[in-house]
């Protein structure tokens, strides 16, 4: 996944500014989607799965930062920058409490801009790679027999062929057999890398 990919949510209430950083970003290589208002935006935000946000501070109908308090608690949060005027400060340093990576005052130079949307862009790229990652280990996992999730679920534990074998009611050559089996179905290379995994994913094995 490239920052080719990721689209650049604009959201500001002034035509003008956004059709000035569309034209700024489309020209620097970056897929663009305009919005004029917060609440627009909102509507659409848990739909997109790969995006960044660069917003203004201070809008009519929701200001930068609720929007971006209001992505965080509907679970929609995007790689965000928000730009400020003058005497902005305080409102920035919110705005960063509540999840954007960057601010930028106005007047602000071009380049500026170009290199914290590359870094916002960048992110988003990194997030949905590891959610795509994420995804295929859940499959791996829904793959699994129930005993070899029981398995599984011992051997992340820590847990020794025979204190496995012991709490199943079968014999440590027959741990070792499905051990060998998940190992395989869970492409995982070496028991580190397997513990890995399942601790990523923060589920339940059993």
């Amino acid at each position: 996944m490239s920052t080719a990919d990721t689209v650049v949510h604009i959201v500001d209430d002034e035509e003008a500014v956004r059709n000035s950083l569309a034209f700024l970003l489309s020209g620097a290589g970056f897929a663009v989607r305009v919005h004029e208002s917060a609440t627009d935006f909102l509507a659409i935000a848990p739909e997109i799965s790969n995006g960044c946000l660069i917003t203004d501070l201070r809008m009519p109908d929701m200001d930068g930062v609720e929007l971006l308090r209001r992505l965080r608690a509907a679970d929609a949060m995007l790689p965000a920058i928000v730009i400020t005027g003058h005497g902005d400060g305080q409102m920035a340093v919110e705005a960063m409490k509540n999840g954007a990576i960057d601010f930028i005052e106005k007047p602000f130079g071009e380049d500026v801009l170009i290199e914290s949307i590359s870094r916002a862009a960048s992110r988003a790229a990194e997030r949905v790679q590891s959610e795509a990652a994420l995804d295929a280990v859940r499959h791996r996992v829904a793959s699994l027999s129930e005993r070899e999730k029981q398995v599984l679920r011992g051997v992340v534990a820590g847990q020794a062929n025979k204190t496995i074998a012991l709490d199943l009611g079968i014999s440590p050559r027959t741990v070792e057999v499905y051990r060998a089996g998940l190992m395989g179905k869970m492409q995982a290379k070496s028991l580190p890398e397997l513990v890995r995994m399942v601790m990523d994913l923060e589920i339940d094995t059993a």
